[in-house]
């Protein structure tokens, strides 16, 4: 990851990534891009892990949301049909 990538995941600034990466002695190499990127260690990878399911269940919940969203919006635009008693009533 890169130090902009790594302090997304730790929530800091790319600065404070860097020196992170330094301190935790995480392999460090130039990509074929010309960015450096860090070699994520195991704990780095279940943070990383760990956020891509929290990703997931949000979007899922956000996908049943909108799904509930559209059976309201297609019961609304179906034709009422009036009941009988209601037809007496409004014949008063």
């Amino acid at each position: 990851m890169t130090d902009e990538e790594l302090a997304s995941l730790l929530g800091c600034c790319a600065i404070e990534a860097r020196m992170r990466a330094l301190f935790e002695r995480l392999d460090r190499k130039i990509s074929r891009d010309g960015k450096k990127r860090s070699k994520l260690d195991a704990t780095l990878v279940a943070i990383f892990v760990d956020r891509l399911r929290t990703m997931d269940a949000v979007i899922d919940h956000q996908i049943d949301d909108l799904k509930h969203v559209h059976g309201v919006l297609r019961e609304a635009d179906q034709p009422k049909t009036i009941s009988s008693s209601a037809r007496a009533l409004a014949a008063v």
